[in-house]
């Protein structure tokens, strides 16, 4: 049987090994067995019987904790078996844990979230000295009361407390102390005290081609809610497609699922990381990376299918759910593939690495009867100047094209402008649209390729809705 995170084999003893039964110790328990190679033969093993004694006082004198050592195969090798530890064990000054088949020495936020942990405190319920209710934003929690009492997850008579009883209420409070979590939720300056407590966007040509920008700061409920605007409508465009004269608006990734992957991205990330959330945006994908990792024993397959909710932050996942903003019952991931499934569009790839999570959701590819877009696109353009025109128009669209007609909300605008003045210059519509000239050219040359418009005459002609 080959190594794993609870077996490790060695041929002979070395006081090294006491970093690996330290690690065994802090995790979930292990076997040390010497006298066996790597794959566990038996190859002997010399002085078996003065390491049996040795070896328990050792471990006691200086990991401070107690080990069961046992002979086998008539001496020829030793397990040392060691039981988990609730407190932490340390080696030397040093703490050391089972990933694996592997011994890790933990530090930095890996250390702190392991100490939090062994003492059953999570890193947002820990007090942070020297900040009142009194420094929240009053604006943020008001805002939260009106998710609250929408959702119907706290009684009114809880919403009617003042803040700071409002706080109490949320258990974001422990001796007297605001804990991290009502920090994040509620202080207008939430980075003075945690760094990189942001979410960063960037819309990408390549890999290292990066177009443009942008930072989203505040509250927790602030961030995810201006992040989702700016996804929807600066860094994705929606397809207008038409059922009658209904107008449907259809995103490359449904937005039910992108609220429910930024709701997880912040509600789950670790925040002792001093490094933002971030989401890459690109023609085809997005990517959304936070720094963040699966409960213990947990793999990519168990967060896909059904599981209970272990939250990486619960008083942060509380006020969420509080304001019906998440559920209760581990069913983010299942609600993000519902989402993908009822729009037909590829569910996401989900990557998770030590300290890094990533989930992709690949862009759907539109698929538009020509007939059904063009004449509804006529009709709804026509209104109240001449339906019955704007519909001739637009069936007049469908036949020409025969196909499938993709018109991007911008392009539909562009469509209307040129009804409405088929004269009209580039920087008319572009002053009208709110874009500049180059944007103009490039949707207008992109419907003349579709054989929506055709251009008549040079600078002094005319555009033409093609019939």
């Amino acid at each position: 049987m080959s190594e794993h995170q609870q077996c490790e084999y060695k041929q002979v003893w070395k006081d090294d090994w006491l970093k690996t039964i330290c690690a065994f110790a802090n995790a979930q328990g292990g076997v040390l067995r010497l006298g066996c190679d790597d794959e566990g033969m038996v190859v002997g093993l010399t002085h078996s019987k003065k390491l049996m004694e040795d070896i328990p006082n050792k471990v006691r004198d200086v990991l401070g904790i107690m080990v069961d050592v046992n002979s086998l195969f008539e001496g020829k090798a030793i397990d040392i078996c060691v039981a988990p530890y609730l407190n932490p064990i340390s080696y030397k000054g040093e703490y050391f844990y089972r990933s694996g088949s592997t011994t890790q020495a933990l530090k930095g936020a890996a250390l702190e979230r392991f100490l939090l942990k062994k003492r059953g405190v999570h890193w947002d319920g820990v007090p942070i000295p020297g900040v009142a209710a009194t420094d929240l934003s009053s604006d943020a929690l008001q805002a939260f009361r009106i998710r609250a009492a929408a959702s119907k997850r706290m009684p009114s008579t809880d919403l009617s407390l003042s803040d700071s009883s409002l706080v109490e209420k949320l258990k974001l409070m422990k001796d007297g102390y605001l804990k991290n979590a009502a920090i994040l939720l509620f202080h207008p300056d939430s980075e003075k005290f945690v760094t990189g407590a942001f979410i960063k966007i960037g819309f990408f040509r390549t890999e290292t081609d990066l177009r443009f920008q942008d930072e989203v700061h505040g509250d927790l409920f602030t961030q995810v809610t201006k992040t989702l605007d700016l996804l929807l409508t600066k860094y994705t465009e929606a397809t207008i497609t038409y059922s009658g004269v209904q107008r449907i608006e259809r995103y490359p990734v449904p937005e039910a699922a992108l609220r429910e992957a930024l709701h997880n991205a912040v509600v789950h990330r670790d925040y002792t990381v001093a490094a933002p959330i971030q989401i890459r945006v690109y023609a085809d994908k997005i990517r959304i990376w936070n720094p963040g990792q699966l409960p213990d024993d947990w793999s990519v397959g168990k967060l896909l299918g059904k599981h209970a909710s272990q939250p990486f932050n619960p008083d942060i996942a509380n006020a969420f759910f509080r304001a019906g903003m998440i559920e209760a019952w581990g069913r983010g991931i299942e609600k993000i593939l519902e989402s993908c499934a009822a729009a037909q569009v590829p569910p996401p790839k989900i990557q998770c690495e030590q300290g890094d999570l990533w989930i992709e959701f690949p862009f759907a590819q539109p698929e538009n009867k020509g007939g059904q877009m063009g004449g509804a696109i006529g009709g709804a353009i026509g209104g109240p100047m001449g339906g019955s025109i704007g519909g001739s128009i637009g069936g007049s669209i469908s036949s020409s094209m025969g196909g499938a007609i993709d018109l991007t909300e911008r392009q539909e605008e562009i469509v209307r402008l040129i009804l409405t003045n088929n004269k009209i210059s580039y920087r008319e519509m572009a002053s009208q649209l709110g874009i500049n000239d180059s944007a103009v050219k490039k949707h207008l040359e992109s419907l003349k390729q579709k054989g929506v418009l055709k251009r008549i005459g040079g600078t002094r002609g005319h555009w033409q809705v093609l019939k």
